[in-house]
Parts: C-alpha cells; sequence; structure tokens
C-alpha cells in the first residue's frame, strides 16, 4: 500500500512533503500533488511534513477520500515529477482551512 495526497491538498500545495521523500515519488499539477504508488516505498516520512494533514497512508484513508486512490495513480501518470521543495500557492493560508475542495481541482496542466 502507497501513502495517497487527498483534498486538503487542493489550492495550498506545500512541498516540504517533496523534501523528506528518500524516492521522488511526488507528481506536481498546477494545484495539487499527487504519489505515484508504484514509486512510494511507504515509508511515510511525509506525513508529518504537510502542514494541512493531507496525506494519509492508504489503509488508514477516511471514506470519503477514497476517491484519491485512483486520483493519484492516474494524475501521477499525466504530471510531471517534483523533486525539490517550492513555495506554496500564493493563497494557500486561504485555501489550507477549506474543506469540499474537490471540485476546484485542476487537472489540466495547460489550464494554468
Amino acid at each position: 500500500m502507497a501513502f495517497v495526497v487527498t483534498e486538503a491538498c487542493i489550492r495550498c500545495k506545500y512541498t516540504d512533503c517533496v523534501a523528506a521523500c528518500p524516492v521522488e515519488c511526488f507528481h506536481e499539477g498546477p494545484d495539487f500533488l499527487v504519489i505515484d504508488p508504484a514509486a512510494c516505498i511507504d515509508c511515510g516520512v511525509c506525513v508529518p511534513e504537510c502542514p494541512v494533514e493531507a496525506i494519509y497512508d492508504e489503509k488508514d484513508l477516511p471514506p470519503e477520500q477514497h476517491e484519491y486512490i485512483a486520483l493519484n495513480k492516474r494524475l501521477a501518470a499525466q504530471w510531471p515529477l517534483i523533486t525539490t521543495a517550492q513555495d506554496p500557492l500564493p493563497d494557500a493560508d486561504h485555501w489550507a482551512e477549506q474543506k469540499n475542495k474537490r471540485g476546484l481541482l485542476t487537472e489540466n496542466t495547460e489550464q494554468v
């Protein structure tokens, strides 16, 4: 089982997790990060690094976040690898506490 980035990351995109990852399994979209489940080694070092608690072990994923398992797998195949930490999105602090952000996810990297 791999770790999964969930809804809390949408429109925040803090990248502290990327800097901690020993195997470079994060991929970057316009306003969200995902974990490639084929590259993740299940070490969990990314979990405590996320300031919005967006990363879960797949087995501990809340039921309402299960769609993110397939979403991480699909988008990791489409989005570029990110290997270094970057600044979060400019309004990340505003979005950090927001709920129900799934409809705001930008999947197409050409829309930005």
